[in-house]
């Protein structure tokens, strides 16, 4: 009976110990004078952090419009039990972003012992990550870019192929525009044919598939919850984020990769050899090459071939998913919209006529109606619904009297200000005028974040959107699409990925007109 009663005594103690403790840390914006919005005092405003609530985009949503709607310039919310820094005011976002930067050097990511497909760009802190970034940014300069041209456009011969072969069916255009994005980066980052595109099976294919499409049950999602909730412990316990076999897979290609090149002197206009030269200390340039001293200090040496996998990756990452989702949506607006669809159409063709109907480099930077189709696309549905960045150093929030702490933490609301009426009158509305240039004057340069701003914007950003207008040309010049009746609309955010998604897939028709 003793042993009873003390246990129920200690349970409660526990109890009673965890409910103050967590009153106090829910207290932290109130404390602050901050605004927050309601919230759970276990889950925070995560609510069901373990299970399948609102998409992460409809969250940040919610969070803006209720802080914006009483005329804030910032608020807070609770990631679990971390206070989160909210700012909605734009002159705010780019202090942070930009013009303070110093303060704000890390995004918050982690790189997980043992686990080299972490130690990427996204994941790197400090000087570990100014050092990448000087090193890897040559690497997609515009003269990289036209260097690489040719092997993208190379990929869509196939695209065009199975298009013909389903223009009798319904397409599930996300699909098809995933095979295409994996042989691109496949081919761009890995110096691999991957014809993903005639053979959906290939291994590259499926590896890609197994990082943004594993099953999502209980206990995956768990385990996934507590990377991120969790990630000390998660690091202490050894456990890895990555899957083994993809980490295998991808720094075994890796490795092959860089010793076949390097023994038989192969060279080749791709991400992979602007890598191999990094490791062999060439430092690039724009358009040149200048050798490095050997004798370099460390911290000026090149990177390893880990080094390298994890930069890889990251580009396979980012072009798999965010690219082929990017083109998904702008393919379902011009399906949506026929009026635009045919004004694109138009452009594209005239364009081509002035280059002897090839698609070249400079054609595709003489599409100006394209580029805004492509960025109010980016502006309804940009990829990642918002994006973090970590306090390095005390700083007061300018106007405010704010201070964050090191180690506190800042969430841009991407998708809040990208569907604010302010910025974006009728903003559910697919308009493609909004960014011309007339219209992007007049409008705060950071109400437009797809790819984030300042040092730590996507590095790969000119290659993102050059990969999207190949793509869209091919497919507009010389077929018509419309919405399928199997596509449930409107479209649903799918809870489970990070990255903005659609719930089910999104089917096409689509016929030849060239």
């Amino acid at each position: 009976m003793e042993f009873y009663t003390a246990t129920l005594t200690l349970l409660t103690a526990t109890l009673i110990l965890f409910w103050l403790w967590t009153r106090k840390v829910f207290s932290f914006w109130s404390n602050c004078g901050v605004e927050t919005t309601p919230f759970s005092y276990l889950w925070g405003h995560l609510r069901t952090p373990f299970f399948h609530g609102p998409a992460l985009g409809d969250r940040i949503k919610l969070i803006y419009n209720h802080l914006k709607s009483k005329n804030l310039k910032h608020g807070g919310f609770y990631l679990l039990f971390d206070p989160i820094y909210v700012p909605m005011d734009l002159d705010i976002c780019k202090a942070i972003l930009q013009t303070d930067f110093q303060h704000f050097v890390d995004r918050g990511g982690r790189v997980f012992n043992g686990d080299p497909l972490t130690a990427h760009l996204l994941n790197l802190k400090g000087k570990k990550w100014k050092k990448m970034r000087s090193k890897l940014t040559p690497a997609f300069s515009s003269g990289k870019m036209k260097m690489m041209f040719e092997t993208l456009l190379a990929c869509t011969n196939s695209l065009d192929k199975i298009m013909d072969e389903l223009l009798s069916s319904d397409i599930d255009i996300k699909d098809v525009l995933g095979r295409f994005t994996t042989d691109v980066i496949g081919t761009c980052a890995f110096g691999i044919e991957c014809n993903s595109l005639e053979n959906p099976d290939n291994e590259f294919r499926l590896k890609g598939k197994a990082i943004f499409e594993r099953p999502k049950d209980f206990w995956m999602i768990m385990y996934e919850r507590f990377f991120i909730y969790l990630p000390n412990l998660m690091q202490f316990l050894n456990l890895k984020y990555i899957d083994k076999e993809v980490t295998n897979f991808f720094v075994g290609i890796t490795k092959k990769t860089i010793e076949y090149r390097e023994k038989n002197g192969v060279r080749r206009k791709d991400i992979m050899d602007l890598l191999i030269q990094l490791k062999n200390n060439v430092k690039l340039a724009d358009n040149d090459q200048t050798p490095v001293d050997k004798d370099l200090p460390e911290e000026e040496s090149g990177i390893s071939v880990d080094e390298i996998a994890g930069q890889a990756f990251l580009f396979f990452e980012a072009g798999f998913e965010t690219s082929s989702t990017a083109m998904t949506f702008c393919l379902y607006e011009l399906a949506s919209n026929k009026d635009v669809q045919d004004k694109l159409r138009q452009e594209i063709n005239e364009v081509l006529a002035k280059y002897d109907n090839k698609i070249t480099y400079d054609a595709i930077m003489d599409m100006p109606y394209l580029e805004m189709v492509i960025q109010e696309s980016l502006r309804k549905y940009p990829p990642i619904p918002t994006f973090r960045r970590v306090c390095t150093k005390s700083y007061r929030v300018p106007g405010t009297e704010i201070v964050l702490q090191k180690g506190a933490n800042v969430l841009i609301p991407v998708y809040g200000i990208h569907y604010d009426p302010l910025y974006y009158p009728e903003p559910e509305k697919f308009i493609p005028e909004r960014f011309s240039d007339e219209n992007k004057k007049s409008r705060h340069p950071f109400a437009f974040l797809p790819f984030g701003e300042g040092p730590r914007m996507c590095i790969g950003i000119r290659f993102g959107l050059m990969e999207a207008k190949v793509g869209i040309i091919t497919l507009l010049k010389r077929y018509e699409f419309e919405v399928s009746s199997k596509t449930k609309q409107p479209l649903e955010w799918n809870p489970k990925n990070f990255v903005l998604s659609a719930k089910g897939e999104i089917w096409l028709k689509h016929k030849r007109i060239n």
